[in-house]
């Protein structure tokens, strides 16, 4: 009697764990310029990015999973630099994870601006803190255990990926991994997770010209490729710019993939119309009757990155809801072009509205 008991408490906890639909979000390029630096930099010493996110972090933590690309190595001591070699304080990290960030992603062209000490001291401090990443490993053992990357949301069981096509000519040494481009690698990465268990496959790829508003022919082979691997997210990043998405049939697999060329940036110092910020992208997973896990739909959302100033650090804010008069044109600007290629370019995934 009590066992039975026991058995149909467990299963009613277990129901209450699962759901028909999980929604996902990502954002761009998080990166850390010289000027970002000194603004965050307090007179003790210390670096604090606590207001970077506040008038974001509803939206960030409105999500199942928030997954952000890293674009920087971290330390927990200088000296710190942004760019051509870019190397942040951890607190950045801490920031961003307060916003909501679950996932980080580290497969960048600036992941080894710092080398390999640079790409070890940003593992470190992403595992220090609990927080998911992938993308780089301190050797291939590590990434052997690290992948496949599986999270499990309401019950929905989440395989991620991610790779660059390059880190600026420097290469990994010390025996530090990092994922690149290369198709063997990521037919055998997306098999291995299936059979792990992944219902949803989501690849995360860093590629791309940058400032460029619409991708280029390599990234459309490649996005081509992976919706034949079967994946069900595309996202890209790299440009700094945003590029348009669409919801792309795969016909091989009678599913629909979400493909996102380029969020642009989060947060960073670039200057340019199209630069100043980027666009979130929510996606809904949908677990159908039959039992399969299916990408649903999608929308998108632009925001802007208003600089320090009037008592204020670097912040991202809503692109619609810029209050500081310095930056509010700046900010039309970049709505007015971001919106045209995406109403232009995006098939079938629309903007969101809010209620």
């Amino acid at each position: 009697m009590l066992t039975a008991l026991l058995s149909i408490i467990l299963n009613i906890v277990a129901q209450a764990t699962l759901s028909n639909d999980v929604e996902l979000l990502f954002a761009g390029d998080a990166m850390q310029h010289r000027a970002q630096i000194d603004a965050a930099k307090r007179s003790d010493g210390s670096y604090d990015y606590s207001d970077c996110f506040t008038d974001i972090s509803h939206l960030v933590k409105s999500a199942d999973l928030a997954i952000v690309n890293l674009e920087t190595p971290v330390g927990a001591s200088g000296p710190y630099s942004g760019y051509p070699c870019f190397f942040a304080p951890s607190a950045f990290v801490d920031a961003l994870a307060d916003a909501g960030f679950d996932v980080f992603l580290t497969a960048n062209n600036h992941t080894l601006d710092r080398r390999a000490k640079g790409l070890r001291s940003t593992i470190r401090e992403l595992n220090a803190r609990c927080i998911y990443h992938l993308g780089t490993y301190t050797d291939e053992a590590a990434r052997a255990k690290a992948l496949p990357l599986i999270l499990t949301v309401k019950g929905i069981h989440i395989g991620f990926l991610n790779y660059t096509y390059g880190t600026n000519g420097i290469a990994p040494d010390g025996g530090v991994v990092v994922d690149y481009i290369d198709r063997s690698r990521i037919t055998h990465d997306i098999a291995q997770a299936r059979e792990a268990g992944a219902e949803a496959i989501v690849v995360a790829v860093h590629w791309g010209d940058e400032y460029k508003l619409l991708p280029n022919a390599a990234q459309k082979q490649l996005a081509e490729f992976l919706v034949n691997q079967g994946v069900d997210l595309i996202i890209g990043g790299h440009p700094h710019v945003i590029q348009p998405m669409e919801v792309v049939h795969s016909a091989g697999h009678n599913k629909d993939v979400l493909l996102v060329y380029s969020l642009g940036n989060f947060i960073s110092n670039m200057k340019t119309r199209d630069t100043r910020g980027g666009a979130f992208v929510r996606a809904r997973l949908h677990r159908h009757p039959d039992g399969s896990v299916r990408f649903a739909s999608a929308n998108w959302q632009l925001h802007f990155t208003v600089p320090a100033g009037d008592g204020r650090n670097y912040h991202v804010v809503p692109a619609d809801s810029v209050d500081n008069p310095a930056w509010r044109q700046h900010a039309r600007e970049f709505v007015r072009a971001a919106s045209e290629i995406f109403h232009r370019h995006n098939r079938e995934v629309p903007e969101f509205k809010r209620k």
